[in-house]
């Protein structure tokens, strides 16, 4: 069978080659065992995975040594009765048993041409144009109204939006979220500083940064009155000691829950500027949303949610505040309490998070609930998605935790205007790979015009920026610095984006020559045959990031991709090639235009027909 199927969609097909030919060996496998040692509970599949080493194979089985132990046997006699089992599937061409019991595997030349011809005529390469797999929910970029988006904001938000593309891909219905910071204590102190220190040329000029200021300025006026700010910029960011600045914003906050009218008309004014920059920055970076749903979303929804947690006794006071503890069986603490209501009646962060797990079920219906919030707030996911499990959500809540971004001085802060713009750091990119395409144009001679080199530069700069970030694993720490974050050479999107550039100009000059036949894929060399196994492991990489919200396995396999070809090309005559050899090194080579194109766009990367 070349192809699956999808039942539910009749001519759409789903080309998932290793991963259907990886199920079934399991299963082979697994029957192998029961046949020859008797059931065993909770028995570990023994499943192939890709070779470690091109000595060693296509697919390699290496959980013999792990079954020894439950099956009281040795490790090579296991691996014996694995390679029988899989050695006489018709994808198998040799199989051997090595080391101490690995199984290694390799796929034969017919299987590997038949799925490759099959990948090369599936417009979507296999990937999902119907949602078939349920509903998820990604809650991602999440800025502060009323500061400007920085550098740091590029995690959560290319992380998410491309969590996005992905999960679509592989057959998820997904609902991007974006979760605003609109409400709390920072709106008090911004009505305030507002009223007291408004520059008003400055504010019509660029909103955001003169209420970036006015923050700012608060912030010092309080420290001078004694006041000692916490780092946390949200509505449990009080101070130690309340000063009279302090007590004036908070009387200005209770006047706008309250539902003051000159106070609402400039909590929204701030909103209005603000989302009038981030569309604009998102716009640049191609990111979308299906909802924006910021925490003021959810005020009529917090006192119903605390009564659900005191009526189902999952909230108890202590001191004066409710409180949810997190004890074991045995009493002893699981994690530290979460307060969600503080001791004046107001509500927090918890309390908020819940109300938006619960109306996302209650809405949805998602089998899945993700937050691309940074690593700093572990402890508070754990905590209300506890609470929200003990209220009924039945969705699987996953944090997708990211490093932080810092800078070579020292951590990003709002508070004391240590940051650098989001579109100041696009707007440099674009700058540099300008002067990059410039450079090029005149070295080479192609005398692109003036519109050219823009559009070359904003597609390659963009480039630069979002995969920077996307080929790191997201839990890794990140010390920003120009050089790093804008690096045309090596693993980078530049590169990747003049591979494909490459490859188009070759199948532009084909068809120039009047070359039409591409396929079918055919006797393969060893180098042509290493090429076309990355191929048809496209599908794979993807759904381990839709497993493990990991972007960086994609990019990884992007890049394995082009150095792939890059080494096939070098040995390999295309145009120049005999007839049939040429149609089927056409269709590789457009394949491996089509992987790179299709899974760059899926980290949001664009690519350029010429570069």
């Amino acid at each position: 069978m070349i192809a699956s199927v999808d039942s539910a969609h009749p001519g759409t097909y789903f080309v998932r080659p290793m991963q259907e030919l990886i199920e079934k060996l399991s299963a082979l496998a697994q029957k192998a065992l029961q046949d020859r040692f008797g059931a065993v509970d909770n028995l570990p599949t023994p499943r192939p995975g890709a070779a470690t080493r091109p000595e060693f194979g296509d697919l390699q089985i290496s959980s013999a040594m792990q079954l020894a132990k439950a099956l009281k046997k040795p490790p090579r006699e296991i691996a014996q009765v694995l390679m029988e089992a899989v050695a006489g599937h018709a994808a198998i061409a040799k199989s051997e048993l090595a080391g101490p019991g690995f199984v290694n595997l390799w796929l034969s030349d017919k299987w590997l041409t038949a799925h490759a011809t099959a990948a090369a005529a599936s417009p979507r390469l296999g990937l999902s144009e119907k949602p078939t797999r349920g509903r998820v929910v990604i809650d991602y970029s999440s800025p502060n109204v009323a500061k400007p988006m920085h550098i740091a904001h590029i995690r959560s938000t290319i992380i998410g939006e491309s969590l996005k593309r992905i999960l679509r891909a592989v057959g998820y219905e997904v609902i991007a979220d974006n979760h605003l910071g609109d409400w709390g204590t920072q709106f008090g102190k911004l009505i305030v500083a507002y009223r007291r220190w408004l520059d008003a040329d400055a504010f019509a000029q660029n909103p955001v940064e003169e209420l970036l200021r006015l923050y700012i300025k608060f912030q010092e006026e309080e420290k001078r009155q004694g006041g000692a700010a916490k780092e946390d910029d949200g509505d449990d960011a009080d101070t130690e000691k309340v000063t009279p600045l302090l007590a004036e914003a908070r009387a200005e906050l209770v006047k706008l829950q309250q539902g003051d009218r000159e106070n609402h008309a400039l909590w929204q004014k701030f909103i209005d500027v603000s989302m009038t920059e981030f569309n604009r920055v998102y716009k640049r970076l191609g990111v979308s949303f299906d909802v924006i749903h910021g925490e003021s979303f959810y005020n009529d929804r917090l006192a119903s949610t605390i009564d659900k947690m005191v009526s189902q006794k999952i909230a108890e006071e202590s001191r004066g505040a409710l409180v949810v503890f997190f004890r074991k069986p045995d009493g002893t603490d699981e994690m530290p309490p979460a307060i969600v209501r503080k001791a004046d009646g107001a509500f927090n962060y918890a309390t908020t998070d819940v109300a938006g797990a619960l109306y996302r079920s209650e809405t949805w219906n998602p089998a899945r609930i993700l937050i691309v919030v940074d690593e700093r707030q572990q402890l508070h996911f754990k905590q209300f998605f506890t609470i929200a499990q003990k209220l009924g959500v039945t969705a699987s809540q996953e944090h997708i935790a990211f490093g932080l971004m810092r800078l070579p001085e020292g951590t990003i802060s709002t508070r004391e205007g240590k940051l650098i713009g989001l579109e100041a750091l696009l707007d440099e990119s674009e700058r540099r790979a300008y002067e990059v395409a410039k450079a090029h144009s005149v070295e080479n001679e192609t005398n692109l015009d003036e519109a050219s080199l823009r559009e070359i530069a904003r597609v390659v700069g963009m480039g630069a920026v979002k995969y920077n970030d996307l080929s790191k694993d997201r839990t890794s720490a990140v010390t920003f610095t120009w050089d790093k974050a804008l690096s045309l050479t090596g693993n980078t999107a530049p590169y990747l984006q003049y591979a494909y550039a490459r490859i188009q100009s070759i199948l532009r000059k084909a068809d120039a020559e009047g070359v039409k036949e591409h396929g079918p894929i055919a006797e393969l060399t060893p180098v042509e045959r290493a090429l076309v196994t990355k191929l048809l492991w496209f599908r794979s990489a993807v759904e381990s990031v839709a497993e493990t919200s990991r972007p960086h396995l994609l990019a990884e396999y992007l890049f394995e991709l082009a150095g792939a070809f890059s080494t096939f090309y070098a040995d390999h005559p295309v145009l120049k090639a005999e007839a049939a050899v040429r149609a089927s090194r056409l269709a590789i080579t457009d394949l491996v235009a089509r992987t790179l194109k299709v899974g760059l766009d899926l980290l949001g990367i664009e690519v350029l027909e010429k570069m």
